[in-house]
């Protein structure tokens, strides 16, 4: 028994410690795991079901930092478009998404613009993978379903933004008298995720990130910073590769990657070099490329931020041609990189050209935020809102010495703040006529004429991209917007072309510049107002106009409907009230005072409602004038329907308290939606029904209650078709059935108008509206027929005479 326990604790211990051993290696297994190529969840954010109107705009902004791995965004809508049914959408209903990286994308910024997005097919509602780089600047229609992984492979850090729009094109904007479009609602998570060491990097965090050791220096012809490869003698077999990281803090002028103590085993083999800004760059993926052992790689002009660098033992491909692989083959070298710059104040070759800093000057008085223009330092200290342009000639280069045949470059830098990218930059010039520039704006680094982000040459060369406007320019005047820019530092080079001998002695009027960053263009163009909002996350305002009735686009610059057109348009909507005097008429005839009153009541507010949404005069404020509009226009539809009942003065007038009190409130909670017709013929058709009932109540409780329905079974059927046929009868002489039939003809005409007016036809199908649904309640107010009660007459008579018979009696 002893020796039986002995063993069983033995064995206890043992399958003890063989559970603890396993459980350890599972755990270390697990951490090893973690730590190679983990990745964690930077931020996520969970917006909630919000709704989006017709022709109004969300924006969600996602900011990604410099380490991040991954953006995954899932969105959820109630948008059912199928890839055949998005043909036979117009696109100013269509619910678009649009993504951008840096600031809101703007797809209706110009009607050409509209031509080339994506809007012509779906997307199966994922993203996953390279070949889907260039979604950041497309639009796609909604879907009910949309994941969405981009990777630091595709996009780079920043603000990321996403724009979500009922309905594109230039009538967005424009100020519509109803929308009778439905919105869509979506709700949405976004997560953004990044590498948990800092050396790994990639989507999945298994890249390898080699640090660079940089020095500075300074002097008087430029500052140098000298990178080199901590790790000296680097070797590459044929299927490695090398990235490294380098930041590129201020304005530059180049940047040089060579490589030094390189030593190959081939004569064929290649040492490539693949560079990149904002993203890891690859074989396939990449800004520049160059054999960096046969002549180093030259970036001129470089962006500011983070640059990758992959070195690659290429030439492998040529021996896999030949048969002749062999994954022992190796290179090693020593990789180094300069960033070259230039004095304070110069830039350009041989740093010859003049840059400077501008200072951004708040404006006094607004109220809209980051509205501001640029200065130069010398020129901001004292500012003037009246005077926001600054001579050129006074900080120009001095280009008297050159050629003739030569230009030269003078650089501006400004820089828009953290928040500010739903602003837009306006730059204006006014030369004389000796003098021609060309203008050339990027972002992050100095703009050649062969990289930059916008420029402008003359009337016929610059930029044809939707965030690039331009206005009534010539050779004298130079007007044009950047829209929705991203925050940062922008710089913009201004070139002055060459000049003949006799322009260089032509004494003219100034150059003056005016550099600024406006909420909304051109103020809205004298025909809108200018509005703002901020995005989802309330990091970012942007401004958009909201024009008038006759204009529409980004700028209400384009005049949708013509002058012309819009006095027919207002004519017609105001004028068709008049069609209220026939059964205003008839109701005065009739001596019908209540029907009389609020049919006037109702086409006098209504042609004011019109005047006044149309913009030729308001009486009163527009919210009173349309719950004036809308409310006697529901008690004038119900009016006619308790007009066609026979109940008594005391019930009617119960019904039409009730009425008064039900109309307001749908006429103050959402007067304009669709359901509200629904409901006030329900209404009414209620009320004709109680007034029959009531009739019916009184004129026949006395036959419910006689022998007719106290007979036997077999005398009921017989009982009731009596009772239909007394109905019949008295139907038949209550109404005109023609009137009646009349009436409904116009009825359905009016139902008809009402169900297909939209934005665009509102005024021509609006105004037959107004026609049609007074006619209807005309004809029906004459298809009633009065009822004179003969039969209590006589008997009131009856009773009389027989009183006047009994007094006539001699007494006693």
């Amino acid at each position: 028994m002893a020796k039986i326990s002995i063993l069983g604790l033995t064995a206890l211990l043992v399958f003890f410690s063989w559970a603890v051993s396993i459980c350890d290696s599972l755990q270390e297994s697990v951490i090893d795991e973690d730590n190679s190529g983990s990745f964690f969840t930077v931020s996520s954010f969970r917006y909630p079901k919000s709704q989006v109107r017709p022709y109004d705009t969300r924006y969600i902004r996602v900011d990604l930092p410099p380490w991040f791995s991954s953006l995954n965004v899932a969105m959820e809508s109630d948008v059912g478009i199928s890839a055949k049914s998005v043909s036979k959408i117009s696109k100013s209903l269509l619910p678009v998404i649009c993504f951008r990286d840096g600031s809101p994308p703007l797809p209706d910024a110009s009607t050409n613009a509209l031509k080339g997005l994506e809007l012509g097919r779906l997307f199966n509602g994922s993203f996953e993978g390279a070949q889907d780089i260039e979604i950041a600047e497309q639009c796609y229609p909604m879907q009910k379903n949309i994941s969405l992984r981009l990777t630091n492979e595709q996009i780079s850090p920043g603000a990321w933004y996403v724009g979500l729009f009922n309905g594109i094109g230039v009538t967005r904007t424009q100020g519509k008298m109803i929308v009778s479009s439905s919105a869509f609602s979506f709700s949405a998570n976004i997560t953004v995720e990044g590498c948990k060491t800092a050396t790994m990097w990639g989507p999945s965090c298994n890249q390898t990130i080699y640090p660079l050791s940089c020095s500075r220096f300074d002097n008087q012809t430029g500052s140098v910073v000298s990178c080199s490869d901590s790790s000296p003698n680097s070797c590459l077999t044929g299927v490695e590769t090398k990235t490294y990281a380098l930041d590129v803090d201020g304005i530059s002028e180049q940047l040089v990657i060579t490589a030094s103590s390189v030593k190959v085993d081939s004569n064929e083999s290649y040492l490539m070099c693949y560079a990149r800004f904002g993203a890891i760059a690859s074989e396939t993926l990449h800004d520049y490329a160059g054999d960096i052992h046969k002549a180093p790689l030259v970036i001129n002009k470089p962006k500011v931020g983070r640059w990758y660098i992959v070195a690659s033992f290429s030439g492998r491909e040529n021996r896999l041609v030949q048969g002749t692989s062999d994954s022992s083959s190796k290179v090693c070298f020593s990789l180094n990189v300069k960033v070259l710059g230039c004095p304070v104040g110069k830039a350009g070759p041989n740093c010859g050209q003049q840059i400077y800093m501008l200072q951004a000057v708040m404006r006094r008085g607004w109220l809209t935020p980051f509205e501001s223009y640029y200065l130069p330092v010398e020129d901001a200290s004292s500012p003037s809102d009246s005077t926001t342009d600054f001579p050129l000639e006074p900080i120009l280069s001095n280009v008297s010495s050159l050629p003739l045949d030569t230009s030269t470059w003078t650089y501006f830098l400004m820089n828009i703040p953290q928040g500010g990218a739903g602003g837009h930059i306006h730059f204006r010039l006014a030369s004389d006529s000796a003098k021609r520039y060309e203008v050339y704006l990027r972002f992050g680094g100095l703009p050649t004429v062969e990289d930059r982000d916008y420029y402008y040459a003359n009337q016929t060369s610059a930029s044809r991209s939707m965030f690039f406007s331009l206005y009534n320019s010539s050779r004298e005047k130079v007007d044009f917007y950047v829209l929705y820019a991203r925050e940062g530092t922008w710089s913009l080079g201004l070139r002055q072309l060459s000049e003949s001998t006799a322009d260089r002695g032509y004494k003219g009027p100034p150059t003056l510049v005016s550099l600024s960053l406006e909420r909304c263009p051109r103020r809205c163009s004298s025909h809108g107002n200018c509005r703002y909002a901020f995005d989802a996350s309330g990091l970012t305002s942007y401004s958009f106009c909201s024009c008038d009735r006759t204009h529409g686009g980004f700028d209400c610059s384009i005049e949708v409907v013509s002058q012309q057109g819009h006095i027919i348009q207002s004519i017609a909507l105001i004028a068709s009230n008049a069609a209220a005097l026939l059964p205003a008429y008839w109701a005065l005839r009739q001596r019908e005072y209540p029907e009389w009153v609020l049919f006037t009541s109702s086409g006098i507010s209504s042609a004011l409602y019109h005047a006044c949404d149309v913009g030729t005069w308001c009486v009163l404020t527009y919210n009173v004038l349309q719950f004036m509009d809308f409310w006697l226009s529901f008690m004038a539809v119900i009016g006619t329907f308790v007009y066609l009942s026979t109940a008594d003065e005391s019930v009617k007038r119960t019904i039409h308290t009730v009425v008064a009190i039900l109309t307001a409130l749908l006429a103050l909670t959402k007067a304009t939606r669709a359901s509200n017709v629904i409901i006030v013929l329900a209404i009414g058709s209620v009320g004709l029904l109680i007034g029959f009932l009531v009739e019916f109540i009184t004129k026949y409780r006395s036959y419910c209650g006689s022998a007719g329905f106290s007979m036997n079974m077999l005398d009921r059927p017989r009982a009731v078709k009596e009772w239909f046929s007394r109905l019949i009868k008295t139907l038949k002489k209550r109404f005109h059935w023609g009137f009646m039939a009349a009436g409904l003809v116009a009825f359905t005409m009016a139902a008809i108008s009402f169900k297909v007016e939209t934005s665009s036809s509102y005024w021509i199908w609006h105004s037959i509206w107004h026609f049609t649904i007074y006619t209807s309640s005309f004809f029906f107010l004459c298809s009633k027929i009065a009822i004179v009660n003969n039969e209590n007459q006589t008997l009131q008579g009856a009773d009389n005479y027989e009183l006047t018979r009994q007094d006539s009696l001699p007494r006693n």
